[in-house]
């Protein structure tokens, strides 16, 4: 075999491994990059329109916790998860909160709620846990003046991001760990 052409796959196959290092280090630069200064930002696409979601297998959740965020464009709600399956929602504006089941309507702080609904949850005994005794979260400041958990019914948790008008947001769901994330713009 001719010299020339055994020199061909040795070039190409040292060319690829310096790309390759290249575009690996270039990616970690820009990414650690932004994140640095853009900060935190909002997940998903948002507008103030229902959204829903169904899982494709029955889930056994709990949730176990809520969390609020105030950050620079938006505000942030973390309802965690835990327990094996993935969840489904329903998520819409209301001006009249009713408790599901009993259909009792729910007091609240702030002029509209965001009807929080999150399908494939169950009892805490059903997974041997402790109840989290989620009731309600109030905000440290912000426009989401405070987050009520009406309970689960029929595997269906309900909650209530109570704010002060109706504003876009968006629902995504994260893991490690499992939660539902909903970010609402300023």
């Amino acid at each position: 075999m001719n010299k020339s052409l055994r020199a061909v796959p040795a070039l190409l196959l040292t060319t690829s491994l310096t790309l390759c290092a290249c575009s690996v280090e270039g990616k970690d630069q820009v990414t650690m990059s932004a994140s640095t200064k853009s900060g935190i930002s909002p997940l998903g696409d948002t507008n103030i329109a229902m959204k829903t979601s169904r899982p494709n297998k029955p889930a056994q959740l709990l949730v176990t916790d809520v969390r609020l965020g105030i950050h620079d464009s938006f505000e942030r709600v973390v309802l965690d998860l835990d327990g094996n399956g993935d969840p489904g929602w329903f998520i819409d504006y209301t001006d009249k909160p009713m408790q599901q089941g009993s259909g009792a309507l729910v007091q609240h702080d702030g002029r509209t709620t965001l009807n929080v609904n999150i399908d494939g949850t169950v009892y805490p005994h059903e997974l041997n846990m402790e109840d989290p005794e989620l009731h309600t979260v109030s905000s440290q400041g912000g426009f989401i003046s405070q987050v009520i958990s009406t309970g689960t019914y029929e595997g269906r948790s309900q909650f209530f991001i109570c704010l002060d008008e109706t504003r876009p947001y968006s629902v995504q769901v994260l893991e490690d760990p499992k939660r539902i994330v909903i970010d609402i713009l300023r």
